[in-house]
């Protein structure tokens, strides 16, 4: 499987009070991934939506672990976990980029669909899609 990750530095805006990542901004943290993930296999998400596939959210998970503060660079990867016809499950880890220290794992499941939102077979809509997204899984 390929993992593909992004180096990313806290910004004060996404600290609370204590200095820590607010909870929420890990979400935008695999957002980030999944977009350079993407990118790096040949596929921007304008360049999907283009040619007229859409990656809507099913669901988001995040497990946190410990705490990601002000100013620290990270390291977020993001991977394929499942592919299928008509869905796609990712993978995320959120680590100290010094440290290695695992901060949050966490998934998200996105539906392949058309700009109106009706689902489509990526296999059979998009295999030049398909193919690259199936290659990143090996």
């Amino acid at each position: 499987m390929t993992k593909y990750e992004t180096k990313l530095r806290v910004q004060y805006y996404e600290t609370d009070a204590m200095g820590i990542v607010h909870h929420s901004n890990y979400i935008r943290f695999f957002e980030t991934a999944r977009t350079e993930f993407f990118r790096s296999r040949g596929y921007s998400y304008d360049a999907m939506e283009k040619a007229g596939v859409w990656m809507p959210v099913h669901s988001v998970t995040a497990d946190f672990k410990a705490p990601a503060v002000y100013d620290e660079e990270i390291l977020v990867a993001c991977w394929i976990e499942k592919l299928k016809g008509a869905s796609i499950e990712l993978g995320y880890e959120v680590r100290g980029a010094e440290t290695g220290e695992l901060y949050t794992k966490g998934t998200s499941s996105h539906g392949f669909t058309t700009a109106d939102l009706k689902p489509i077979r990526l296999k059979k809509e998009a295999p030049d899609i398909y193919n690259v997204l199936k290659a990143a899984m090996d």
